[in-house]
């Protein structure tokens, strides 16, 4: 019997192979890696700048605060770069004991000499020399650790159940960890954190309405529990009602600040507002914006928050990965909500809580947290365009396979 011969395989045209491995390895940056990078690198800068004009009123130690800032950024930027260039499976791998040690490092500042009262807030250590504010971290290991737990169960995310467990009790946890310290501010983050991640989930509307009435019942039910919180709260929605030489001392005087900048600012370095608030160059540094640079610096300031928003928002639109979308959903909505927060205080419509301005306020361990997220949003920006180049190139290949048959 004669066996039938039968035509040798043509091999797989080489040069696309090699073009769909080496896509990977030499894509050039997609539009939403250019829009955080370089919005990230100009808000920290700018920072910089705005802390050593807020802090230049200091007698004895002019350029202390702003060198410290600039040596945060010095370190936070390069540090940014470094993370973006990481697996988005490596963040995966480390949700679990990043959290751990956050939720412990915040648990350093019940600690007798470690931690720090400041303003009736329990939130700062202090090793050598130096304040840490261990929940800005506590941020960013809750984002990766509820985007691990819910792309797990991203087929199963119908039921209330499979939603909240484990999420909502851990993040409560974790959470309880800063209540205890008073810092009503940083709380709310953390709640808006864990909100984004449960939206940009995909989980029903209406498994999502619930914890969300359930954060705000709990910060208003933690609002009223203390007589100070109150008063501020109330302070925002009657202004002239509030005592401006006590605890509207702060808000009174940034708005007189934003008052007095006008359209063009009273000039770099001029602003006479800095002499009087306590926290010119943190909570309120968008007011000596305001003052010194105008409506045109606020401008600027808004314009950039906004392309960071952009870029941040087409990470989560393209990815087909529910890990990338959760985490950058949470990361997100901390940022950009941690910024109109405190753009709000200032404004005066909402009470003042103590938000640091993000990449803008003085504080290093505000700006590092924010910097390596940001490296994890760059991180997560890589695999757009290199995904799209290899589904390009791999219909490519599947064409020219067609046409050896």
């Amino acid at each position: 019997m004669t066996q039938t011969a039968h035509p040798p395989r043509r091999a797989e045209p080489r040069g696309l192979a090699a073009r769909v491995s080496l896509g990977k390895l030499f894509a050039p940056p997609s539009t939403e890696y250019i829009l955080i990078a370089s919005t990230a690198v100009l808000l920290t800068i700018f920072g910089v700048v705005m802390v050593l004009s807020a802090t230049s009123a200091h007698p004895t130690a002019p350029f202390d605060t702003a060198l410290r800032q600039g040596a945060f950024a010095v370190i936070g930027i390069p540090l940014m770069f470094v993370v973006s260039r990481l697996p988005v499976g490596f963040f995966a791998k480390l949700a679990w004991p990043v959290l751990i040690l956050a939720v412990l490092f915040q648990l350093l500042v019940f600690v007798p000499g470690l931690g720090i009262t400041s303003y009736g807030n329990t939130n700062w250590i202090k090793v050598g020399g130096m304040q840490l504010q261990p929940s800005e971290f506590l941020k960013l290991a809750l984002a990766l650790w509820i985007a691990l737990v819910l792309a797990r169960k991203h087929a199963r995310l119908g039921t209330w159940h499979q939603v909240f467990i484990p999420v909502v009790p851990v993040a409560i946890l974790a959470i309880g960890t800063v209540i205890a310290g008073n810092d009503l501010g940083t709380v709310m983050v953390l709640v808006l954190v864990v909100l984004g991640c449960l939206f940009f989930s995909g989980a029903k509307l209406r498994l999502f309405i619930l914890p969300l009435l359930g954060g705000l019942a709990a910060i208003l039910g933690y609002a009223l529990t203390s007589e100070n919180r109150m008063t501020r709260i109330l302070a925002a929605f009657d202004p002239d009602a509030c005592d401006p030489t006590n605890e509207c001392y702060q808000a009174v005087h940034g708005m007189w600040g934003m008052a007095t900048g006008g359209f063009f600012g009273v000039g770099l370095g001029n602003s006479q507002e800095k002499y009087w608030l306590p926290a010119a160059a943190n909570d309120y540094i968008f007011a000596i914006v305001g003052e010194e640079l105008g409506l045109l610096g606020c401008l600027l300031v808004l314009v950039l928050f906004g392309c960071f928003a952009v870029g941040a928002f087409h990470i989560i639109r393209k990815t087909s990965d529910p890990f990338v979308r959760i985490a950058a959903g949470g990361i997100v909505v901390w940022i950009l909500g941690q910024a109109l927060f405190n753009i709000g205080v200032v404004l005066r419509i909402f009470p003042v809580m103590g938000v640091p301005l993000p990449f803008m306020s003085q504080g290093g361990t505000s700006l590092l947290s924010v910097m390596l997220a940001c490296g994890v949003l760059l991180a997560f920006a890589r695999t757009i365009p290199a995904a799209a180049k290899d589904r390009v190139a791999q219909g490519e290949v599947r064409s020219e396979r067609s046409k050896s048959k």
